[in-house]
């Protein structure tokens, strides 16, 4: 009878072993891409900026 109480309590503890679900959320996953786009207004400002420097060498 030892025997089968080893097997069952090796079942009791196998059934009580962590498991990991993975599940689909129930919302969408949204994804919020707020860029900001300033490239264009920085170049416009640096060559402003060259051109007042070449009109004003003595500036700085």
């Amino acid at each position: 009878m030892s025997g089968l109480a080893v097997a069952v309590a090796v079942l009791v503890l196998s059934a009580c072993a962590p498991t990991v679900k993975v599940e689909a959320p129930k919302e969408p996953i949204t994804i919020n891409l707020n860029i900001k786009l300033d490239a264009n207004v920085r170049l416009q400002l640096e060559e402003k900026a060259k051109d007042d420097i070449k009109d004003n060498p003595g500036i700085f």
